[in-house]
């Protein structure tokens, strides 16, 4: 029987209560940087120091073999804030028994698009970040929140992946069990989460309502010991240890344990999921249609813990809209030019515009929206930083359409500003022309023309500058357009469409 660990390794950046439209810089009008930093490293503290160093010991100890899946946005807030975490996820990966898994880059919702260029891409850039930080190249993949389907599937295979993570739930198994490796229609192999024996840690390990609390080190290891099967993949987050669990509940003593109970049962064997995907056969194909995606999330483990409510479906809907607008406004995210110096060089603005309408796909916007009820709904608000969910998805809203207007804004201004240069060349030209020409008629003309041209380009500066005066006013409209749908006053209805058809018509 073949034991696999994996941990789950995410922080996302949150976005700050209310939008400050008075910062130029982006990062600095959405993201809140010091909750971000502060909370990171309250879990390092807490969590990912003491539990990193405690595995590197299990692993010199007792050779004991897990596994991670680290998002990018995890990997740069290590980066900023505390490089200590990250030098300690580099020592564990040198050690040889630590497996890296694929994961999307921003934790995204990308893989529930109509297309997936967005996943894809999210895809790309964690390889990219894995392969540059860790020197690690990743063959196993593991979706957001363990989100499934047959199609997913399929992008991920066509990615080069040998296997793919999913959640074993129980109305896709029937009769089946979770503790064998399956096979999707399109041929990649599929690890399925044993939920039971995941969440036993993950979830109720220290609650004294629990039957089988305190659960201990041995009493465990003798679980896994009695399951039939060829394997058992264990998947929690990796807060689990100090953060959800605190110390003072033991969950440390019973990490240091666990591997010297396990290894009093000969047939168990410490495992990465490569190894899984190697040593074992296929029991059979494990089919997920989109209309019946699954995931790990809340007791329906599907797709409701971020689409379940209006607010989030709405939420959703209108971060797809914004994808309609990337090709034109951030076409050039990838291009790189040159300097006076002939050295390359990265148009930050764009880039920066683009890191925002990724970060606007993590799945942890849609889930502080939740508004389930009973033990789910303590979940979503143990990580939440709202008060509550209609909080969140106003602040979501407020960040769209702020982005929506900066890149409508933007985009036009920069295409007046176009226009205003070869008018510019137009009308000295002109001007050159009427210098040399003997032809009064002629001269006339084109001294018309120049005027014409000037009293356009005096327009396009105004507009211009109409544009950058209105455009907080512009967002605050919108969004009371599109949020209030029920509006009375039928003049300030039209008032605000009217500034809106402005903006698209310019």
């Amino acid at each position: 029987m073949l034991i696999s660990f994996n941990f789950q390794v995410h922080q996302p950046h949150r976005f700050k209560k209310t939008v400050d439209n008075k910062k130029k810089d982006l990062w600095e009008r959405y993201i809140d940087v010091n909750l971000n930093r502060e909370i990171f490293n309250r879990v390092a503290n807490k969590c990912y120091i003491p539990t990193n160093n405690l595995i590197l010991e299990l692993i010199d100890e007792y050779n004991i073999k897990v596994a991670y899946s680290i998002t990018g946005v995890f990997l740069e807030q290590a980066m900023e804030f505390n490089e200590e975490v990250l030098d300690l996820f580099k020592d564990l990966v040198d050690t040889g028994n630590v497996e890296i898994i694929g994961e999307t880059y921003h934790h995204s919702l990308s893989s529930l698009f109509e297309d997936h260029e967005d996943f894809r891409e999210d895809i790309e850039k964690h390889r990219e970040i894995i392969k540059d930080i860790f020197k690690y190249k990743v063959e196993i993949f593991r979706n957001t929140e363990l989100i499934y389907n047959n199609r997913i599937a399929e992008t991920v295979k066509d990615m080069g992946f040998k296997g793919i993570f999913a959640e074993g739930v129980d109305r896709i198994l029937e009769w089946r069990s979770p503790n064998y490796l399956y096979e999707a229609p399109c041929g990649i192999k599929v690890l399925l989460r044993n939920y039971m024996l995941s969440d036993d840690i993950g979830f109720r390990f220290s609650s004294p309502n629990w039957e089988e609390y305190p659960l201990t080190a041995d009493k465990y290891a003798s679980w896994l010991a009695n399951s039939k099967g060829d394997c058992i993949v264990i998947y929690i987050d990796y807060e689990t240890f100090g953060e959800h669990h605190w110390k003072e509940t033991g969950i440390f003593e019973f990490l240091r344990h666990l591997p010297e109970e396990i290894e009093k049962y000969p047939h168990l064997e410490f495992s990465t999921p490569s190894e899984i995907v190697e040593k074992c056969k296929a029991k059979g194909e494990f089919t997920v249609l989109e209309c019946s995606t699954i995931s790990w999330a809340d007791s329906e483990r599907d797709t409701s813990a971020w689409l379940g409510n209006k607010m989030q479906r709405i939420s959703f809907e209108r971060l797809k809209d914004i994808r309609r607008y990337v090709g034109k406004y951030l076409r050039l995210k990838y291009e790189i030019s040159k300097d006076m110096e002939g050295k390359k060089k990265v148009d930050m603005d764009k880039m920066m515009e683009y890191k925002i309408y990724k970060n606007l796909q993590t799945s942890d916007n849609f889930y502080y929206q939740c508004t389930k009820g009973l033990s789910d709904m303590d979940v979503h608000s143990y990580f939440s930083h709202f008060e509550t969910p209609y909080d969140a998805y106003a602040t979501y809203m407020d960040v769209i359409y702020d982005f929506k207007s900066y890149l409508l804004i933007n985009y036009i201004a920069g295409k007046c500003s176009k226009r205003i240069i070869k008018l510019k060349e137009e009308i000295n030209k002109l001007k050159n022309i009427v210098a040399s020409s003997d032809n009064k008629k002629k001269e006339e003309e084109l001294i018309s023309k120049i005027k014409h041209l000037e009293r356009e380009l005096l327009k396009k500066n105004k507009e211009i500058e109409y544009l950058l005066e209105e455009n907080n006013k512009l967002i605050k409209e919108i969004l009371f357009l599109k949020s209030k749908e029920n509006i009375r006053d039928k003049d300030k209805k039209k008032d605000i469409e009217d500034l809106r058809d402005f903006i698209i018509g310019s």
